[in-house]
């Protein structure tokens, strides 16, 4: 029981830290530092798999970005 209590404390604390990342005047550098952290410490095959060749930086332009 306690594997799962850590997991759903993991993912609490990934959507409040997702909150926080949208108000005014978050700290950008604790959000980037602390999301990885929390993501890295879910256990292994809890977020799929990426793709060969999967680049974070290469995608769809959304409003507001490359404008």
């Amino acid at each position: 029981m306690a594997d799962f209590e850590d997991f759903e404390r993991t993912v609490n604390l990934l959507g409040d830290l997702a909150l926080y990342a949208h108000l005014l005047g978050a700290d950008q550098e604790f959000i980037a530092v602390t999301g990885p952290a929390l993501a890295a410490s879910l256990p292994p095959g809890v977020l799929p798999p990426r793709p060969d060749g999967y680049d974070p930086n290469q995608g769809p332009e959304y409003p507001g970005e490359g404008w």
